[in-house]
């Protein structure tokens, strides 16, 4: 079964694309499940003044839910459509971004770090604020916040593991040894919570040419035991399951033969290659 748990549309304001296009693409893919999980409103900016376009208004995600549970009994029989959100993890904000998980049905829930504090280290706009800090300093404050993610018990995944790496800003290479000791950090938190991880393909279209997390991070992942999902990180139709391919070949050369998938927060492994 071919399957695609990370997705975006138009509602979070930089990806194009109705939910129902996805849909349709995922059928004309031949995926068996497809996962739609956009962004998680903001709630520790305000909207208003905050860099524009980064996530639906809270007022749209009843509406997200609602299209998605929709797509879901209208395409069922041809595809299985699994209601996501990929919710930010935000330090001093886990009982608002706990409300909002519990509010509604998800499969599943992608925990994603992209902000440190009001600094998006995943935006492109904001990448000037790399300057003056020091790289090793950014490093550690992200790796602590994905190991605090993965202990909340508010996620079913961890999202982009080291997309910090995404813009090419990285300690010196003589500091390789504190770098590689956060990332392990982070990995036996990630692997003693006991949720599942994705391969996420996007980074390969990204300045650090590089898949979600590294292979040197994806073989740790592996032999620490992390159930591991693929997910594209589409912002368009046509980037549906793009390089995923890639990502699945790797996982099989890795060893890995199955991979997670979900339905009402309860995780199933499936076969990798069938």
């Amino acid at each position: 079964m071919l399957i695609d748990y990370h997705t975006h549309h138009e509602r979070c304001g930089h990806a194009v694309g109705k939910l129902e296009q996805y849909v349709q693409r995922g059928i004309e893919l031949g995926l068996g499940q497809l996962g739609l999980s956009d962004h998680m409103p903001l709630i520790h900016v305000d909207p208003a003044t905050y860099y524009p376009e980064m996530a639906m208004p809270m007022d749209e995600l009843p509406r997200y839910v609602e299209e998605v549970l929709a797509l879901k009994d209208k395409y069922a029989g041809q595809i299985d459509i699994k209601l996501g959100l990929e919710g930010d993890y935000i330090e001093g904000y886990e009982q608002q971004i706990e409300a909002i998980i519990q509010a509604y049905p998800w499969d599943y829930v992608i925990g994603s770090v992209h902000f440190l504090g009001e600094w998006d280290i995943t935006d492109f706009r904001q990448t000037a604020g790399w300057e003056g800090r020091n790289p090793l300093d950014v490093y550690r404050t992200y790796y602590d916040a994905i190991g605090r993610a993965a202990q909340t018990g508010f996620y079913d995944i961890v999202g982009h593991f080291d997309v910090i790496k995404r813009f090419g800003f990285a300690p010196l290479p003589e500091e390789a040894n504190e770098k590689e000791a956060m990332e392990e950090a982070a990995l036996l938190q990630i692997a003693n919570s006991g949720i599942a991880m994705e391969l996420n393909a996007s980074g390969l279209t990204k300045p650090c040419a590089e898949m979600f997390p590294s292979e040197s991070l994806l073989k740790r992942a592996i032999t620490l035991g992390i159930p591991l999902t693929l997910g594209s990180d589409a912002h368009d139709p046509a980037k549906l399951s793009e390089n995923l391919d890639r990502a699945r070949e790797q996982l099989h050369s890795l060893g890995v033969r199955e991979v997670a998938t979900f339905n009402r927060r309860s995780r199933d492994m499936i076969p990798l290659i069938d």
